[in-house]
Formats: structure tokens, sequence, C-alpha cells
């Protein structure tokens, strides 16, 4: 599923259409997320996405083409911009929201 994913996704058009989709499975996620948090980015955005799906920091490194280390220190700045405390489940949260 990770490399259908990586191979469909690689052009900013293609995203567009996954986001699309996204919003009609998931309830306006995007709209939804981006007035709750306005200071998310689109890379903020495109993580929550694959954090939805439940798809690991290992999972997404090759996603975003950048290390896994890469992937932990994103998923720490959006659980700031998102204000969550350290008891709260990021992955857990976004798939509730």
């Amino acid at each position: 599923m990770i490399r259908q994913i990586d191979s469909h996704l690689s052009s900013e058009e293609d995203w567009e259409v996954f986001e699309s989709n996204f919003n009609q499975v998931h309830d306006q996620f995007f709209k939804r997320l981006k007035e709750a948090y306005p200071d998310l980015t689109p890379g903020d955005l495109r993580l929550a996405a694959y954090l939805k799906m439940n798809l690991t920091s290992k999972d997404i490194s090759p996603l975003l083409n950048i290390s896994l280390r890469g992937v932990e220190n994103k998923r720490y700045r959006l659980r700031r911009k998102m204000n969550l405390g350290p008891e709260e489940n990021l992955t857990e949260f976004l798939m509730q929201f």
C-alpha cells in the first residue's frame, strides 16, 4: 500500500486529487483541521493525513522523502502547533478528529 501511495503522489496535481478524495471520505478533514489550527502548513496537513491513515513514521518517511528522524521532528512540530499535551497520542487524536 505504501508503494502505491508513494508512486501516485509524486506531483502536486496528484496530491490535489488525493486531498479531494480524502476530504470526501473523511468529512472535509483538511478544511476542518485548517479551521481548527490555521497555522498548519501544507506539509503539516500532508503529515496529518498520513497519520490519520494510521501510517507509522517508518511508512511516512519514504512518502515525504525524508529520514525517519525527519518524520519524528515533523510529528513533534505538529503536536506543538496543535497544542497537544504529552499524554495525548497524535495519531489517535487525528484518527478521531
